[in-house]
């Protein structure tokens, strides 16, 4: 592939990728990314920080999860929203395209422990944009940090179920699906 060719961020995530497939993460560089992309170092960290990001996005989902809670019906209940927003993620981001891409991604996430603690840190990062989001709606901080715990939940089982490869729902519906089932088991308790 050419330098010029578009894309370079995902081709980037691609390579590295497979490289931590294939290598492992501890065992692939900066360098092996760029080259296997057919980039440069230097265009690999303008578009991510250190090779842990290239998997991670930066804050777009969270970005993209607080405006969509915004732009949820205005009669939307505190749920109603955050499902909006889980169904709009659906429709944006976790296409069926990108469900190979997340199985593989999701594999070399649990082989290594550096990996699932930013993906933890990036799962609070993106309830608290929740939060945040249904507070300046007007939900009650209690309420609205309720609400986000839930849809987190919610996420993380819609998440699972997406990128499992015998699965052919998309991501929003198995995410309305989750949040009822959360909703329903915080109610037994």
């Amino acid at each position: 592939m050419a330098r010029w060719d578009p894309d370079a961020p995902e081709r980037l995530a691609s390579a590295a990728l497979d490289l931590f497939a294939e290598r492992g993460y501890e065992n692939t560089t900066v360098i092996d990314i760029a080259q296997r992309a057919g980039l440069t170092k230097s265009t690999f960290f303008r578009h991510f920080p250190d090779k842990r990001e290239v998997l991670f996005g930066g804050d777009t989902v969270a970005t993209l999860t607080a405006a969509a809670i915004t732009a949820a019906p205005p009669e939307a209940t505190p749920l109603e929203a955050v499902a909006h927003a889980l169904e709009t993620l659906g429709a944006q981001t976790f296409t069926p395209t990108r469900r190979e891409f997340s199985a593989k991604r999701w594999t070399v996430i649990a082989a290594t422990p550096e990996l699932r603690e930013r993906e933890a840190l990036k799962g609070l990062g993106i309830t608290a944009a929740m939060i945040k989001a249904l507070t300046g709606r007007g939900v009650p901080a209690l309420t609205a940090s309720v609400a986000a715990e839930l849809a987190a939940l919610a996420w993380k089982i819609a998440y699972e179920r997406w990128h499992d490869p015998t699965s052919t729902a998309g991501f929003g519906e198995l995410a309305r699906q989750a949040l009822t089932e959360v909703q329903a088991a915080s109610a037994l308790c």
